[in-house]
């Protein structure tokens, strides 16, 4: 599993997809996830602006990356 290291939370879920490299853009984030194909914590969500927090875990393309709060 890859980590994902937020600064503060929440965070919008397609800015995690876009500033991470998961996807290439925030067009493409948003459109992955209106498509039902991003996974937050084992559920299918179409919330492009769904708030991610430390603890959350999004998968994507047999991807899953756990999302923790640096300091």
């Amino acid at each position: 599993m890859n980590t994902i290291i937020i600064n503060q939370e929440p965070v919008e879920l397609f800015k995690i997809l876009k500033f991470e490299g998961i996807v290439g853009s925030g067009g493409e984030a948003k459109m992955v996830i209106s498509e039902g194909l991003v996974k937050v914590n084992g559920e299918v969500e179409t919330q492009k602006r769904k708030k991610v927090v430390s603890g959350d875990t999004i998968e994507f393309m047999d991807e899953s990356y756990n999302v923790t709060l640096g300091e």
